[in-house]
């Protein structure tokens, strides 16, 4: 795979993130460009992008080209989405713009992805659609599954200001493709990322990788949102980490129930989570700003697939219920 022309779409903490590595790193082999929007992109534009780390003492600080319109820029090798789960239907047609034959899009998300089930030989259920992530379709027929790179990331990150990102810890970023394959264009792909300091991990078996971290995701999210609380204070308070420990458990279930294979278990889980700091979740700093909240492909697709293979899942249905009604709430309030 050649990848000369390169686009991240959403240029967040995350799409920033890798949109300054390669630019810092890369710029000049490739093209690179990003796709924001708002203050972002106006400080963007106008001072470059900022990204610090934790326990760095200089900044990592780009210029690359950003626009709010996609369709200004040329066919792409390679998108980079870095817009959550419910944001990428209304994305569909911008994404479509910037495809070729042959471009790959690699899709950095947390829970369940709009392609899951696309080549999935051990759900029982390849090539089902899910139209609680694409309710038009739009995404599987513009994007289309078969360009798509999984990409699971453990990495803290907020847009601290506009045009500057702050990290926390050391990232990893698992890729894969739907099929299982470790084809030669997701090689490239991570040769090419590895190059830039990022820690890529090429995976066989991404759909794991997504269960797992969506243990944690489908617990802290929505309980970090709905008590405003940070992971340590949601983690000193013994019965709301009961009420996490749950939420694992039931997704685990269900993970396991369309094939998913668990490195770890629950108290495993809870025990590598009690030892995280002030940390402000995904969906907690979206509640602050006012955003729409990722509910639909966290707990909300947890419950979905849940009812699919006839697991119950009761906590995960009323953390749903609740942090719905404060999403509707907090948006009618802005």
């Amino acid at each position: 795979m050649t990848i000369r022309n390169i686009c991240i779409y959403g240029a967040g903490a995350l799409g920033g993130t890798f949109a300054a590595k390669i630019a810092s790193r890369l710029g000049e082999e490739v093209n690179v460009s990003a796709v924001a929007r708002g203050a972002h992109l106006a400080a963007i534009r106008d001072k470059g992008l900022t990204v610090v780390r934790q326990g760095e003492e200089a900044p990592l600080k780009v210029r690359l080209s950003a626009t709010g319109d996609p369709s200004e820029l040329p066919k792409q090798d390679l998108v980079i989405t870095g817009l959550k789960g419910h944001q990428l239907a209304d994305a569909a047609e911008g994404l479509a713009s910037l495809l070729k034959d042959g471009t790959r899009v690699m899709m950095i998300l947390n829970g369940i992805p709009w392609w899951y089930f696309h080549r999935d030989h051990e759900s029982g259920h390849a090539e089902r659609q899910l139209p609680e992530l694409d309710p038009e379709g739009k995404l599987w027929q513009l994007v289309g599954p078969e360009r798509v790179i999984g990409c699971v990331a453990y990495q803290g990150g907020e847009v601290i200001e506009p045009g500057t990102v702050r990290l926390s810890g050391d990232g990893r970023f698992f890729l894969g493709e739907p099929s299982g394959e470790l084809s030669r264009d997701l090689i490239s792909i991570a040769d090419l990322l590895g190059r830039t300091g990022l820690n890529v991990i090429p995976t066989q078996r991404i759909r794991d990788a997504i269960w797992l971290k969506l243990m944690g995701n489908a617990a802290y999210n929505p309980i970090s949102a709905l008590t405003r609380g940070r992971m340590n204070s949601i983690m000193e308070n013994h019965l709301l980490a009961e009420q996490v420990g749950k939420v694992m458990a039931e997704t685990k279930a269900v993970g396991e129930a369309l094939g998913a294979v668990f490195g770890s278990g629950v108290e495993e889980e809870l025990n590598r989570s009690a030892g995280f700091g002030p940390v402000r979740t995904s969906m907690l700093q979206d509640l602050i700003a006012g955003k729409p909240l990722e509910i639909v492909p966290l707990t909300g697709m947890v419950v979905a697939l849940g009812k699919l293979k006839g697991v119950p899942t009761p906590t995960c249905e009323t953390v749903l219920a609740l942090a719905t009604q404060l999403d509707r709430e907090n948006l009618r309030d802005r």
